[in-house]
């Protein structure tokens, strides 16, 4: 399977602090023999992060496109209405498995805003910005996503 990571953050975009969330989520991808195709980073802005979803999706060159970043409160956190904003069709599953799995561990995991959706042949999963909680999203769906990715590309649901 074909993986992206898009970092999203200001700061992490600027070079003022390091990304640890990005490397964190190559480093689980690349632990369960998925392909990682890039990883990038991306500020907050909401036009910058909706033109890298599209380039990416559009691409023809990944199954799964992962984010972390931007899924909070804050007034900067403008992932989940990117992705949105540039989705075929939204799946709900994804994210609601990630906040019921992460209530288990973090009881603020609740409040994380991010979703998932299909554009084109690609699945866009929003996983939150810290190392953790990023690494602990990604645990809780990442057996669904190699059949997500089989699915959209023609399989069988059997």
């Amino acid at each position: 399977m074909r993986v992206a990571v898009l970092t999203i953050s200001d700061s992490v975009s600027r070079n003022e602090r390091e990304d640890l969330s990005g490397p964190a989520v190559v480093a689980v991808c690349r632990g369960l023999g998925w392909e990682v195709t890039s990883a990038l980073r991306v500020s907050d802005d909401p036009a910058n992060i909706r033109e890298q979803l599209r380039e990416l999706a559009d691409s023809g060159r990944v199954d799964v496109l992962l984010t972390t970043g931007g899924t909070g409160l804050g007034p900067r956190d403008n992932t989940p209405e990117a992705t949105q904003a540039v989705a075929d069709r939204i799946v709900p599953g994804i994210p609601e498995e990630m906040r019921r799995k992460g209530l288990e561990l973090t009881p603020t995991a609740v409040l994380s805003r991010g979703t998932a959706a299909v554009r084109s042949k690609t699945l866009i999963v929003n996983l939150p910005g810290s190392p953790k909680g990023a690494v602990e999203s990604l645990d809780a769906v990442a057996h669904l996503l190699p059949h997500a990715a089989k699915v959209l590309h023609g399989a069988r649901h059997d």
